[in-house]
């Protein structure tokens, strides 16, 4: 039996499963579970990083700290594309559209390049001006530079891979990506140290010289990624050319259709405000944290990445949802769209609400897995405690906007975002920051991650998501002269 057999007998491939009829939870489960591993491994490459840079220097965690949220900036103003992509594959795919999804995944595939190509370039240029903007100080500013100027001659790759899985998971297949994404991170992992710290090999033969390779520092880090994505992206490529798994993409269908940017960019745009608004958020809340000692900077990166571990089965559940809503919504069916979202929104309350006590006790210890430095570990811990009992309110927030996202309402979850991000985390932060210190930044996580909740839970009720936007998606493949394939691209 193949290591992908074994795989899918433990996950179930979207084969064996119909989103759009019988029961809710087993679906919902089976598709969500890969992208929980996915996304575990999406994550792995962070706190790879975070790890080896905590043991190569504070300043360099400090760096990484300031960098991450430019990176994260720069892939969610493109994030439209991706999701958009996503939501018209699993919409028709729904409606039983082959044709039309493939021509939608072709099209994102195209558009997601060109984006990320111009994206990559004002990241470059822009990196010392945005970096010296969050107040990154004159021992840190050169570090996060190189690890920037890096990542954004590689975002090509980086935004590619994370399309190829938007638009594998649109058609309901979960498991593939997850297999790639893998084989990624471990090479990532296994090369990280090496482009770090650099080694040396001295050979006892006379006539051998020694061997080493450079010290590369925090820049060996965007080495080691940047590369272990492209090779993902390679894979994930062939995988949709041959189109065996998930949604297939044809060459005759990539030749730019301006007509079509302009369905993405209607469904798309939304979703780019609301990774940009978090984005940016991230960024202003950097901009107060750099106003501390450069231990507090290093705690927050810390922080931060712990938080996105916790909060994985939230995002893979959204993401399950976001594909079981579009399908169903294109299958005209929006009650178990619905069910499915209260049924995600329960148990990720439950879930993670257990996890939040869990690391509340066990804060020290985890932040003592990423530092050396007793400060950075006490400060660390006072952060995740803050926050750790309100997780559960983060699983509610995202079962609904990943509901609204599946429908095409993806204004409606921008909005959310944005009320709790821009709204009410960073003034509570701002303002509570002077008279409470650090602290005053970690009550704004924990004040917007409950009203998060409480605002997508109410807007959810109201049912506006109900009526869908597909017939607005479709485009004419005769009238724009791509013919359907007879065989292989």
């Amino acid at each position: 039996m193949g290591v992908r057999s074994r795989i899918s007998a433990l996950f179930r491939g979207p084969e064996e499963f119909d989103l759009t009829s019988g029961s809710i939870g087993k679906p919902l489960f089976f598709l969500s579970m890969p992208i929980v591993v996915t996304n575990l491994f999406q994550t792995a490459y962070n706190l790879a990083d975070t790890f080896w840079l905590g043991q190569y220097s504070t300043d360099a965690l400090a760096a990484i700290s300031f960098a991450f949220p430019m990176v994260f900036l720069l892939i969610s103003l493109g994030l439209g594309i991706s999701v958009a992509g996503s939501v018209l594959v699993a919409q028709f795919t729904g409606a039983n559209e082959e044709r039309e999804a493939e021509y939608a995944a072709s099209q994102t595939v195209t558009f997601a390049v060109l984006v990320s190509l111009v994206l990559g370039a004002v990241g470059y240029l822009g990196v010392d001006t945005f970096l010296s903007l969050l107040g990154a100080s004159q021992d840190v500013l050169p570090m996060a530079t190189s690890y920037m100027e890096v990542i954004s001659l590689g975002l090509l790759f980086m935004f590619g891979f994370f399309v190829f899985v938007a638009l594998m998971r649109g058609s309901g297949d979960t498991i593939t990506p997850m297999l790639v994404m893998f084989g990624s991170v471990v090479l990532n992992i296994v090369i990280d140290p090496f482009l770090i710290f650099g080694w040396t090999v001295v050979e006892n033969a006379p006539l051998v010289g020694t061997l080493s390779f450079p010290e590369l520092g925090i820049q060996g880090a965007a080495i080691a990624t940047v590369f272990s994505r492209a090779l993902a992206l390679v894979v994930g490529l062939a995988i949709m050319f041959r189109g065996n798994r998930g949604v297939q993409i044809h060459l005759r269908d990539m030749a730019p259709d301006f007509s079509y940017l302009r369905r993405l960019v209607r469904i798309g745009l939304p979703a780019s405000i609301e990774g940009t608004g978090r984005a940016l958020s991230m960024n202003l809340l950097l901009v107060i944290v750099a106003l501390f000692p450069d231990t507090v900077v290093a705690a927050y990166g810390i922080g931060t990445r712990v938080f996105s571990v916790i909060f994985l089965p939230a995002i893979a559940v959204a993401r399950g949802v976001e594909t079981m809503t579009g399908q169903n919504v294109g299958a005209d069916k929006p009650d178990r769209a619905e069910h499915a979202a209260d049924l995600a929104a329960a148990v990720l309350f439950g879930v993670l609400t257990v996890a939040g006590i869990l690391v509340w006790v066990a804060a020290a210890p985890i932040a003592d897995l990423f530092t050396t430095n007793a400060d950075v570990v006490e400060i660390t811990a006072q952060f995740i405690r803050y926050v750790a009992l309100t997780f559960g309110f983060i699983g509610i927030m995202r079962a609904y906007t990943g509901s609204f996202r599946g429908a095409g309402k993806t204004l409606t979850a921008a909005a959310i975002s944005v009320l709790m991000l821009g709204v009410i985390r960073f003034p509570i932060a701002w303002v509570a920051a002077g008279p409470l210190g650090a602290p005053g930044v970690w009550l704004s996580f924990a004040v917007s991650n409950v009203a998060g909740a409480l605002i997508a839970y109410a807007w959810y009720r109201r049912g506006t998501w109900r009526e869908s936007d597909l017939t607005e998606s479709h485009v004419d493949l005769d009238e724009a002269g791509v013919e359907a394939p007879t065989g292989d691209d």
